[in-house]
């Protein structure tokens, strides 16, 4: 990407937080505060503040709009009542993943939905083409304007109360428009997020975010809370199984290689080969059905590994092997890998993997002269 990174509206509070702070898909964000390691366990055992900004928000009006995003998403949106937040897949015509998303029934005739960084322009595009030409549903991207703040951990709720009200502390997947406070505040509340734990993810203003940013964390001292930056994320997000969009999946018509050694178009994939069910209703149509079919009978399918001996932690194009011997099958490769913070730095992973079940044993080539032995498991890992 050429020219300067674009900033959040953080970015004078990560300062002030002495953050690490990194090129990340355009945006300059913390990487780490204090480190990876710390900042991952204060979000297990109380919790973390996030600036996830750089992720893009839509909204989609109209009558119709759910029965219309049910036809070119994974998820039956109609299963979902008002106030309701859900997980879903896009797939190109061929059934390839373009994109996973977190939507929130805001009512009959609203959908909001947060689609990855790198990809809101790619997705607004294809949205767009798929709209009914009668004009009956819109979308509106209100990227640019809003900043994303994720509070996530098990002391979250009491900071959420404390700060901003208890009515605003919804529960798991629930969503509501942030109610009366007494700072102020005002945008879209929802109990979703990237960790694993019980959380929020705060919808506002780019005007109001720092103030909320800060509320949050002077209240939330004392329950232990810490700002976390992009390290801890994709850990605590690896430990749950949670996909990341553009290592464990990159769709083709992007033009892009893979940044991890793997073969050519190895992370070309559907939702089947993901194994991530919360996401998929096959009880519809939508856009790439056939390919999902397919796969569920046959093909890789993205399992966890975890390490059951000391050595070099497994890494994204690291190779598995079927044993240890010189003639063992390569049976697949790993997608995300890293010592578990919370499993005492186990190594974990996530690999596309054939002719192996949860069980098995495996080998990963974890470089070019060690081979570790790991458990082939359905995650999460803790």
């Amino acid at each position: 990407m050429h020219g300067e990174p674009s900033r959040t509206a953080l970015f004078d509070c990560h300062v002030e937080g002495g953050a690490k702070l990194v090129d990340f898909h355009g945006f300059e964000l913390p990487i780490w505060y204090s480190s990876i390691q710390e900042e991952h366990l204060a979000t297990r055992a109380s919790a973390g503040l996030f600036d996830v900004s750089h992720m893009g928000f839509f909204r989609f009006c109209g009558e119709g709009v759910r029965s219309w995003l049910s036809g070119i998403g994974t998820q039956e949106f109609m299963n979902f009542s008002n106030g309701r937040c859900g997980y879903t897949h896009f797939l190109d015509h061929k059934g390839h993943i373009i994109d996973d998303m977190i939507f929130a029934v805001k009512s009959e005739t609203e959908v909001l939905g947060v689609p990855n960084a790198s990809m809101v322009p790619v997705m607004l595009d294809w949205f767009t083409s798929l709209l009914p030409e009668d004009g009956s549903i819109t979308i509106e991207d209100l990227s640019d304007d809003t900043s994303i703040l994720a509070l996530q951990g098990p002391a979250s709720s009491r900071i959420i109360s404390e700060v901003i009200g208890e009515d605003n502390s919804v529960n798991r997947f629930a969503c509501r428009e942030i109610a009366k406070n007494s700072l102020g505040i005002s945008g879209w509340i929802q109990g979703t997020g990237y960790t694993g734990e019980r959380g929020y993810e705060i919808f506002v203003s780019n005007q109001q975010a720092p103030t909320l940013w800060n509320a949050l964390l002077g209240a939330g001292h004392v329950y232990g809370l810490v700002p976390v930056g992009l390290g801890a994320r994709d850990t605590l997000r690896l430990e749950k199984g949670y996909l990341l969009s553009g290592q464990d999946f990159l769709w083709p018509g992007l033009g892009e290689v893979a940044e991890a050694p793997l073969p050519e178009d190895f992370l070309t994939r559907d939702i089947a080969e993901t194994a991530v069910p919360f996401g998929l209703d096959l009880g519809h149509d939508f856009i790439g059905k056939s390919r999902v079919l397919e796969s569920i009978e046959s093909g890789d399918k993205w399992h966890g590994l975890e390490c059951l001996e000391r050595g070099p932690a497994p890494r994204p194009g690291h190779i598995v092997l079927s044993s240890d011997e010189d003639d063992a099958e390569v049976v697949g490769r790993v997608t995300s890998g890293a010592p578990s913070p919370s499993k005492d730095r186990t190594g974990i992973a996530m690999a596309y993997l054939r002719g192996v079940d949860p069980g098995s044993e495996v080998w990963i080539q974890a470089s070019p002269r060690r081979r570790v032995r790991a458990l082939v498991k359905r995650p999460p890992f803790v």
